[in-house]
């Protein structure tokens, strides 16, 4: 008789709803691994903190986080750290899962897990949001390690949160452990190359997508959600690469110009202020950005953002996952029924994970490579992958997502089996 797992139970549409789906449509394609494929839908750990600190202002707070492990048959645990208003357990489950599945699928020799603060950091001081930093990472020290769980950078995290976490585990320990997170500042260890990463990995598994549909970038128009760290990235490779950013969205609102946006005077701006006080665009309603004539569309924000409505809308022949489950699986039927292509979050977005490993490997070995050779790297590992993957996805006609899936379960669950159950 199994555990009585209630936590795991999805809400409708939520991020866990989307991945259980995902997972569902894939255990046909495992053969006889798919005796194991509940493993898939049950996080190994998860791990739920009491964040108190003292404000500025003497009052006592209190935060709620969480670090969810959730699975770790091929390696330490690695994902991200985010702070988030939003953020629930079942969102941190997700996104978990999602790392297991990326983690495989570029072949890396981790599992999957993520953590997270539900706070809004834009309302901390510096030393509020040191103290939070601090606090959770000795909450969830007992799990976290460079051989255990490996944290890094997520929404509303950077490298000096990086730093921190890095430095808290440290002091508990009674040693630098430099190989605790990844995505640290360049002078603790960090990697070049890491603050690109992920943007430049949606760059190269997208040029691979537009050359096998005969898609020309040079005037290709281009719509991004999300205009971080990674949405931001993608569209300056991009451009660069001939291709003009028709459209952006962040959260202070949408702009778009169908001849172009200028790269050079919006990002700036796009940092410091958000995209709307940009003079070289239209500001329209954020629903229209889903209507905007483009060839192809990169969600890069958060979870949940193609609906089926905005499917039927997008006029994109490509869609480019740079966020974790961007798209809900009623949309991405539509999409294929469409004749969209769909480079999923799993394959696309994985660049950030690459580069995390390849400084955890550098932090282990004290020795650090430039950068051109760090992204020869990257491209390669990330080509080589999607090659399989767009391989498995034509033998057995199926979507990039199902054969991503396909690919990466079939690593995970063989090493769950030949590992055995213990005792």
């Amino acid at each position: 008789m199994s555990a009585d797992l209630s936590y795991v139970q999805p809400t409708p549409n939520s991020p866990w709803g989307t991945y259980l789906s995902q997972v569902d449509r894939v255990v046909p394609y495992l053969g006889e691994l798919s005796r194991w494929a509940e493993t898939l839908k049950r996080p190994k750990r998860a791990l739920i903190v009491d964040v108190p600190i003292e404000m500025d202002d003497g009052s006592i707070a209190h935060f709620e986080g969480y670090r969810v492990q959730h699975n770790m048959s091929r390696g330490p645990g690695k994902g991200g750290v985010r702070f988030h208003p939003d953020v629930t357990l079942e969102e941190v489950m997700a996104l978990s899962a999602w790392m297991t599945v990326k983690t495989a699928a570029v072949n890396l020799p981790y599992g999957g897990a993520k953590g997270g603060i539900r706070v809004d950091p834009k309302k901390l001081t510096h030393k509020e949001l040191e103290r939070v930093t601090r606090r959770y990472t000795s909450e969830i020290g007992i799990i976290i390690g460079p051989q255990q769980d490996i944290p890094a950078p997520d929404v509303n995290t950077n490298a000096q949160v990086m730093a921190w976490m890095m430095d808290t585990y440290s002091m508990n320990v009674g040693g630098t452990a430099t190989g605790v997170v990844t995505g640290k500042p360049l002078h603790l260890g960090g990697s070049l190359g890491r603050v690109k990463a992920t943007g430049r990995g949606v760059f190269v598994t997208g040029r691979e997508a537009a050359r096998r549909l005969g898609l020309d970038l040079r005037g290709a128009r281009i719509a991004v959600q999300g205009f971080g760290n990674v949405g931001s990235v993608a569209a300056e490779l991009f451009a660069e690469a001939g291709a003009k950013i028709v459209a952006v969205q962040d959260h202070t609102g949408t702009i778009v110009n169908a001849n172009g946006l200028d790269l050079k005077t919006l990002l700036p701006l796009a940092r410091a202020e958000g995209v709307v006080g940009f003079k070289g665009g239209d500001v329209i309603a954020n629903e229209s950005f889903w209507d905007v004539a483009c060839d192809i569309l990169i969600p890069a924000a958060l979870e949940g953002q193609v609906t089926a409505e905005r499917a039927q809308k997008t006029q994109a022949r490509l869609v480019l996952e740079g966020a974790n489950g961007p798209t809900v699986p009623a949309a991405d039927d539509i999409l294929a029924e469409r004749g969209v292509l769909v480079v999923p979050d799993v394959i696309c977005n994985a660049g950030g994970v690459t580069v995390s490993y390849f400084e955890w490997v550098q932090d282990f070995s004290s020795f650090f490579w430039d950068e051109d050779e760090i992204n020869q790297r990257l491209d390669r590992i990330m080509m080589n992958a999607l090659n399989q993957i767009w391989d498995t996805a034509d033998r057995h006609r199926i979507t990039l997502r199902t054969a991503t899936f396909a690919v990466a379960c079939e690593r995970i669950l063989m090493a769950r089996q030949e590992r055995g159950l213990y005792p």
